[in-house]
Protein backbone atom coordinates (compact mmCIF):
# COMPACT_ATOMS: atom_id res chain seq x y z
CA UNK A 1 0.00 0.00 0.00
CA UNK A 2 1.26 3.49 -0.77
CA UNK A 3 2.03 5.97 2.08
CA UNK A 4 2.72 3.66 4.72
CA UNK A 5 6.26 3.94 6.29
CA UNK A 6 8.95 0.89 5.82
CA UNK A 7 9.32 -0.83 9.05
CA UNK A 8 12.94 -2.36 9.73
CA UNK A 9 13.01 -1.44 13.36
CA UNK A 10 16.69 0.96 13.54
CA UNK A 11 15.68 3.02 10.63
CA UNK A 12 14.27 6.27 11.03
CA UNK A 13 11.22 7.39 7.81
CA UNK A 14 10.63 11.08 8.07
CA UNK A 15 7.11 12.95 7.16
CA UNK A 16 7.02 15.95 5.44
CA UNK A 17 3.98 17.86 4.26
CA UNK A 18 2.25 18.15 0.71
CA UNK A 19 -0.91 19.23 -0.23
CA UNK A 20 -3.29 16.50 -1.91
CA UNK A 21 -6.54 16.13 -3.86
CA UNK A 22 -9.28 15.35 -1.03
CA UNK A 23 -10.12 12.23 -2.31
CA UNK A 24 -6.59 10.41 -2.00
CA UNK A 25 -7.10 11.50 2.00
CA UNK A 26 -10.43 9.66 2.28
CA UNK A 27 -9.95 5.85 4.16
CA UNK A 28 -10.66 3.86 0.94
CA UNK A 29 -7.02 5.43 -0.18
CA UNK A 30 -5.02 4.45 3.64
CA UNK A 31 -3.43 7.85 4.07
CA UNK A 32 -0.87 9.46 6.04
CA UNK A 33 -2.14 12.88 6.71
CA UNK A 34 -2.43 15.92 9.11
CA UNK A 35 -5.41 18.05 10.01
CA UNK A 36 -8.74 17.98 9.07
CA UNK A 37 -11.34 15.21 9.99
CA UNK A 38 -9.97 11.52 10.63
CA UNK A 39 -10.57 8.94 7.86
CA UNK A 40 -11.23 6.48 10.01
CA UNK A 41 -9.54 2.93 9.28
CA UNK A 42 -12.17 0.51 10.64
CA UNK A 43 -15.91 1.63 10.90
CA UNK A 44 -16.48 -0.17 14.03
CA UNK A 45 -16.85 2.01 17.37
CA UNK A 46 -14.09 5.01 16.33
CA UNK A 47 -13.51 6.39 19.77
CA UNK A 48 -15.84 9.14 20.86
CA UNK A 49 -16.08 11.31 24.26
CA UNK A 50 -15.84 11.11 27.15
CA UNK A 51 -12.19 8.69 25.68
CA UNK A 52 -11.79 12.21 23.74
CA UNK A 53 -12.03 14.42 25.84
CA UNK A 54 -8.72 16.38 27.15
CA UNK A 55 -7.96 15.26 31.48
CA UNK A 56 -7.07 18.79 31.53
CA UNK A 57 -10.07 20.78 30.64
CA UNK A 58 -12.28 17.99 29.79
CA UNK A 59 -13.10 19.63 26.37
CA UNK A 60 -13.63 17.63 22.97
CA UNK A 61 -9.83 17.03 21.43
CA UNK A 62 -9.14 18.23 17.71
CA UNK A 63 -7.88 15.47 15.79
CA UNK A 64 -4.20 16.34 14.95
CA UNK A 65 -2.55 13.61 12.52
CA UNK A 66 -2.75 9.79 11.69
CA UNK A 67 0.24 7.62 10.41
CA UNK A 68 -0.86 4.35 7.82
CA UNK A 69 1.84 2.08 9.31
CA UNK A 70 1.42 -1.48 8.80
CA UNK A 71 3.10 -4.43 9.92
CA UNK A 72 4.93 -6.47 7.49
CA UNK A 73 4.21 -10.04 7.54
CA UNK A 74 1.84 -9.91 10.19
CA UNK A 75 -1.81 -10.31 8.77
CA UNK A 76 -4.04 -8.88 11.82
CA UNK A 77 -1.66 -5.64 10.89
CA UNK A 78 -2.10 -5.79 7.07
CA UNK A 79 -3.73 -2.55 7.87
CA UNK A 80 -2.80 -0.37 10.47
CA UNK A 81 -2.94 3.20 11.75
CA UNK A 82 -2.41 5.34 14.45
CA UNK A 83 -4.34 8.00 15.51
CA UNK A 84 -3.10 11.33 17.50
CA UNK A 85 -5.55 13.95 18.84
CA UNK A 86 -4.92 16.82 20.96
CA UNK A 87 -6.53 19.47 23.15
CA UNK A 88 -7.04 23.18 21.23
CA UNK A 89 -7.23 24.97 25.05
CA UNK A 90 -3.59 26.36 25.29
CA UNK A 91 -3.74 26.65 28.87
CA UNK A 92 -3.37 22.71 29.26
CA UNK A 93 -0.33 22.95 27.49
CA UNK A 94 2.02 22.98 30.88
CA UNK A 95 5.19 21.95 30.69
CA UNK A 96 5.89 18.51 30.09
CA UNK A 97 2.10 17.77 30.88
CA UNK A 98 0.64 14.86 28.57
CA UNK A 99 -2.77 14.99 30.01
CA UNK A 100 -3.77 17.52 26.46
CA UNK A 101 -2.33 14.69 24.02
CA UNK A 102 -3.92 11.01 23.12
CA UNK A 103 -2.83 8.46 20.83
CA UNK A 104 -5.48 5.46 19.16
CA UNK A 105 -4.25 2.19 17.33
CA UNK A 106 -6.60 0.71 14.41
CA UNK A 107 -5.56 -2.43 12.73
CA UNK A 108 -7.12 -4.76 10.24
CA UNK A 109 -6.34 -8.04 8.36
CA UNK A 110 -6.19 -7.93 4.48
CA UNK A 111 -9.41 -9.33 4.12
CA UNK A 112 -11.76 -7.72 6.03
CA UNK A 113 -15.53 -6.11 5.75
CA UNK A 114 -14.57 -2.50 5.15
CA UNK A 115 -12.20 -2.53 2.08
CA UNK A 116 -11.24 -4.76 -1.07
CA UNK A 117 -8.89 -7.02 -0.63
CA UNK A 118 -6.87 -5.50 -3.32
CA UNK A 119 -4.73 -2.21 -3.40
CA UNK A 120 -7.29 0.83 -3.76
CA UNK A 121 -6.28 2.50 -7.86
CA UNK A 122 -3.37 5.02 -7.77
CA UNK A 123 -6.22 6.94 -10.07
CA UNK A 124 -8.96 8.76 -8.79
CA UNK A 125 -12.32 7.03 -8.59
CA UNK A 126 -15.52 7.56 -10.08
CA UNK A 127 -17.95 9.52 -7.31
CA UNK A 128 -20.48 11.83 -7.08
CA UNK A 129 -19.26 15.47 -7.81
CA UNK A 130 -21.93 16.94 -5.38
CA UNK A 131 -20.11 15.00 -2.58
CA UNK A 132 -18.38 16.44 -0.05
CA UNK A 133 -15.67 14.60 0.11
CA UNK A 134 -13.87 16.18 3.70
CA UNK A 135 -17.06 14.10 5.29
CA UNK A 136 -16.21 10.65 5.80
CA UNK A 137 -19.29 8.42 5.41
CA UNK A 138 -19.47 5.80 8.27
CA UNK A 139 -22.48 3.41 7.77
CA UNK A 140 -24.46 3.16 11.51
CA UNK A 141 -22.49 5.76 12.95
CA UNK A 142 -23.00 9.43 13.18
CA UNK A 143 -20.12 11.79 12.92
CA UNK A 144 -19.91 15.03 14.66
CA UNK A 145 -20.12 17.85 11.95
CA UNK A 146 -17.21 19.95 13.88
CA UNK A 147 -14.75 17.04 14.73
CA UNK A 148 -15.21 13.79 12.84
CA UNK A 149 -15.61 11.94 15.66
CA UNK A 150 -18.81 9.55 16.81
CA UNK A 151 -22.05 12.01 17.61
CA UNK A 152 -24.97 10.79 19.29
CA UNK A 153 -26.32 14.61 19.67
CA UNK A 154 -28.74 16.05 16.59
CA UNK A 155 -29.63 19.63 16.12
CA UNK A 156 -33.48 19.35 18.12
CA UNK A 157 -34.77 21.30 15.11
CA UNK A 158 -33.71 20.26 11.98
CA UNK A 159 -32.49 16.64 13.27
CA UNK A 160 -30.20 16.66 9.92
CA UNK A 161 -26.76 17.42 11.74
CA UNK A 162 -25.22 15.71 14.57
CA UNK A 163 -22.29 16.23 17.03
CA UNK A 164 -20.15 14.76 19.74
CA UNK A 165 -21.68 16.64 22.09
CA UNK A 166 -22.72 19.75 23.90
CA UNK A 167 -19.59 22.01 23.54
CA UNK A 168 -19.53 21.50 19.42
CA UNK A 169 -23.17 21.54 18.98
CA UNK A 170 -22.66 25.59 20.68
CA UNK A 171 -19.21 26.29 18.49
CA UNK A 172 -21.71 25.26 15.01
CA UNK A 173 -24.61 26.97 16.40
CA UNK A 174 -22.17 30.34 16.63
CA UNK A 175 -20.46 29.62 13.65
CA UNK A 176 -23.15 28.97 11.04
CA UNK A 177 -26.12 26.72 12.06
CA UNK A 178 -28.23 29.45 13.80
CA UNK A 179 -28.34 31.16 10.22
CA UNK A 180 -28.54 27.88 8.14
CA UNK A 181 -30.82 25.73 10.81
CA UNK A 182 -34.23 24.26 8.50
CA UNK A 183 -33.57 26.02 5.59
CA UNK A 184 -32.13 24.46 2.15
CA UNK A 185 -28.19 26.18 3.07
CA UNK A 186 -28.06 23.83 6.25
CA UNK A 187 -27.47 21.28 3.66
CA UNK A 188 -24.18 23.27 2.22
CA UNK A 189 -21.57 21.58 4.17
CA UNK A 190 -18.49 24.61 5.42
CA UNK A 191 -14.78 23.97 6.85
CA UNK A 192 -15.47 23.75 10.43
CA UNK A 193 -12.94 26.15 12.38
CA UNK A 194 -12.32 23.77 14.95
CA UNK A 195 -10.07 21.60 12.44
CA UNK A 196 -6.78 21.98 11.66
CA UNK A 197 -5.53 22.75 8.04
CA UNK A 198 -5.13 19.42 6.29
CA UNK A 199 -2.20 17.84 4.49
CA UNK A 200 -1.33 14.47 3.22
CA UNK A 201 1.65 13.28 5.33
CA UNK A 202 4.40 11.80 2.83
CA UNK A 203 6.66 9.41 4.49
CA UNK A 204 10.36 9.66 2.71
CA UNK A 205 13.72 7.23 4.35
CA UNK A 206 16.08 9.57 6.39
CA UNK A 207 19.38 9.42 4.66
CA UNK A 208 21.63 7.17 6.01
CA UNK A 209 24.83 9.22 5.74
CA UNK A 210 23.40 12.18 7.46
CA UNK A 211 22.42 9.45 10.19
CA UNK A 212 25.74 8.06 10.21
CA UNK A 213 27.82 11.61 10.62
CA UNK A 214 25.66 13.00 13.13
CA UNK A 215 26.45 9.71 15.31
CA UNK A 216 30.17 9.98 14.93
CA UNK A 217 30.13 13.75 15.77
CA UNK A 218 28.13 12.43 19.51
CA UNK A 219 30.87 9.67 20.09
CA UNK A 220 33.44 12.76 19.24
CA UNK A 221 31.41 14.86 21.48
CA UNK A 222 30.86 12.51 24.10
CA UNK A 223 34.50 10.82 24.01
CA UNK A 224 36.13 14.29 24.92
CA UNK A 225 33.35 15.15 28.03
CA UNK A 226 34.80 11.90 29.19
CA UNK A 227 38.71 12.26 28.76
CA UNK A 228 38.04 15.68 30.61
CA UNK A 229 39.21 14.63 34.05
CA UNK A 230 38.41 18.19 35.66
CA UNK A 231 35.12 17.70 34.36
CA UNK A 232 34.46 14.60 36.22
CA UNK A 233 36.36 15.43 39.55
CA UNK A 234 34.10 18.43 40.20
CA UNK A 235 30.97 16.34 39.42
CA UNK A 236 29.43 16.88 42.93
CA UNK A 237 31.43 19.51 45.14
CA UNK A 238 28.28 21.85 44.76
CA UNK A 239 24.78 22.64 43.91
CA UNK A 240 25.75 25.21 41.90
CA UNK A 241 28.19 23.12 39.85
CA UNK A 242 25.69 20.53 39.35
CA UNK A 243 23.24 22.95 37.96
CA UNK A 244 26.29 24.09 35.50
CA UNK A 245 26.97 20.61 34.74
CA UNK A 246 22.80 19.64 34.42
CA UNK A 247 22.60 22.85 32.12
CA UNK A 248 25.50 21.53 29.87
CA UNK A 249 24.31 18.23 29.40
CA UNK A 250 20.84 19.59 28.50
CA UNK A 251 22.72 22.11 25.59
CA UNK A 252 24.28 19.05 24.33
CA UNK A 253 20.75 17.35 23.76
CA UNK A 254 19.67 20.01 22.04
CA UNK A 255 22.66 20.93 19.74
CA UNK A 256 22.67 16.93 19.34
CA UNK A 257 18.57 17.47 18.60
CA UNK A 258 19.10 20.54 16.17
CA UNK A 259 22.28 18.78 14.38
CA UNK A 260 20.15 15.78 13.42
CA UNK A 261 17.41 17.68 11.79
CA UNK A 262 18.99 20.33 10.00
CA UNK A 263 19.59 18.26 6.74
CA UNK A 264 15.92 18.06 6.55
CA UNK A 265 14.58 21.27 8.51
CA UNK A 266 10.85 20.40 7.55
CA UNK A 267 10.27 16.97 8.65
CA UNK A 268 7.06 16.81 10.80
CA UNK A 269 7.03 13.66 11.94
CA UNK A 270 10.07 10.76 12.76
CA UNK A 271 9.10 6.92 12.48
CA UNK A 272 11.10 4.24 14.09
CA UNK A 273 9.60 1.39 15.20
CA UNK A 274 11.57 -0.32 18.05
CA UNK A 275 13.96 2.93 17.34
CA UNK A 276 14.34 5.68 20.13
CA UNK A 277 12.92 9.05 19.67
CA UNK A 278 15.47 11.94 18.93
CA UNK A 279 15.07 14.42 22.50
CA UNK A 280 14.78 17.91 22.61
CA UNK A 281 15.84 18.22 25.97
CA UNK A 282 17.93 16.06 28.51
CA UNK A 283 15.18 16.88 31.07
CA UNK A 284 11.85 14.92 31.41
CA UNK A 285 13.01 11.32 29.31
CA UNK A 286 10.74 8.64 29.92
CA UNK A 287 12.48 5.68 32.13
CA UNK A 288 10.68 1.90 31.45
CA UNK A 289 8.81 2.49 34.52
CA UNK A 290 6.71 5.47 33.31
CA UNK A 291 6.02 3.76 29.87
CA UNK A 292 2.86 1.01 31.31
CA UNK A 293 2.76 -1.98 29.17
CA UNK A 294 -0.12 -2.55 26.78
CA UNK A 295 -3.47 -4.16 28.47
CA UNK A 296 -2.71 -7.75 26.47
CA UNK A 297 0.41 -7.63 28.88
CA UNK A 298 3.01 -6.83 25.78
CA UNK A 299 5.84 -4.19 26.46
CA UNK A 300 5.67 -0.81 24.51
CA UNK A 301 8.01 0.49 22.32
CA UNK A 302 8.59 3.80 20.50
CA UNK A 303 7.13 3.55 17.28
CA UNK A 304 7.18 7.60 16.10
CA UNK A 305 7.37 10.85 16.98
CA UNK A 306 5.41 14.47 16.40
CA UNK A 307 8.31 17.48 15.40
CA UNK A 308 7.54 21.00 16.90
CA UNK A 309 7.99 21.97 13.09
CA UNK A 310 4.58 21.00 12.91
CA UNK A 311 3.38 23.71 15.01
CA UNK A 312 4.19 26.30 12.05
CA UNK A 313 1.38 25.03 9.73
CA UNK A 314 -1.44 24.44 12.32
CA UNK A 315 -1.99 28.09 12.70
CA UNK A 316 -1.58 28.06 16.06
CA UNK A 317 0.48 30.74 16.65
CA UNK A 318 -0.83 33.65 19.07
CA UNK A 319 -0.24 36.68 21.23
CA UNK A 320 0.73 35.11 24.79
CA UNK A 321 0.67 31.13 24.98
CA UNK A 322 -0.15 28.86 22.34
CA UNK A 323 -0.67 25.00 22.07
CA UNK A 324 3.07 23.80 22.14
CA UNK A 325 5.46 21.12 22.27
CA UNK A 326 9.23 19.72 22.31
CA UNK A 327 8.34 16.82 20.67
CA UNK A 328 5.50 14.16 21.08
CA UNK A 329 6.68 10.69 21.56
CA UNK A 330 4.29 7.71 20.70
CA UNK A 331 4.66 4.19 22.17
CA UNK A 332 2.94 1.06 21.13
CA UNK A 333 2.20 -2.32 21.74
CA UNK A 334 5.36 -4.59 20.53
CA UNK A 335 2.98 -7.14 19.48
CA UNK A 336 0.43 -5.10 17.88
CA UNK A 337 -2.45 -6.74 19.77
CA UNK A 338 -5.89 -7.57 17.99
CA UNK A 339 -8.91 -5.97 19.36
CA UNK A 340 -11.10 -6.77 16.97
CA UNK A 341 -10.96 -4.02 14.63
CA UNK A 342 -11.98 -1.94 17.44
CA UNK A 343 -9.94 0.93 18.46
CA UNK A 344 -7.35 0.93 21.12
CA UNK A 345 -5.88 3.65 23.32
CA UNK A 346 -1.89 3.81 23.20
CA UNK A 347 0.72 5.86 24.92
CA UNK A 348 2.00 9.32 24.41
CA UNK A 349 5.03 11.40 25.83
CA UNK A 350 4.76 14.50 25.52
CA UNK A 351 8.33 16.39 26.67
CA UNK A 352 8.79 19.97 25.98
CA UNK A 353 11.97 22.26 25.14
CA UNK A 354 13.88 23.43 28.10
CA UNK A 355 13.48 27.47 29.45
CA UNK A 356 16.83 27.96 27.63
CA UNK A 357 15.35 26.78 24.54
CA UNK A 358 12.19 28.21 23.67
Amino acid sequence: MSGGPSLPSAEVDLGFLEEAEPWRLLSPQFPSKVGGKPAWLSQTGPPSLPGLECEICRLPMAFLLQVYAPISGQDRSFHRTLFLFCCKTRECYTCNDSRCVKVFRCQLPRRNEFYPYDPPAEDEPPSDPERDQSVLSVPGIKLCWVCGCPGSKACSRCHTVSYCGKHHQTLHWKHTHKRECCSQEASVVTTSTFLFPESELVIEPEEEKDTKDTEEEEEEEEKGIEDCPSLADALAETDLEEMALHETEDNKVFQRFKKRIAPEPHQVVRYSRGGSPLWVSSQHIPSDQDIPACTCGAKRTFEFQVMPQLLNSLCVDSTGASIDWGTLAVYTCSASCNHEDQYCSEFIWKQDFSSDHR
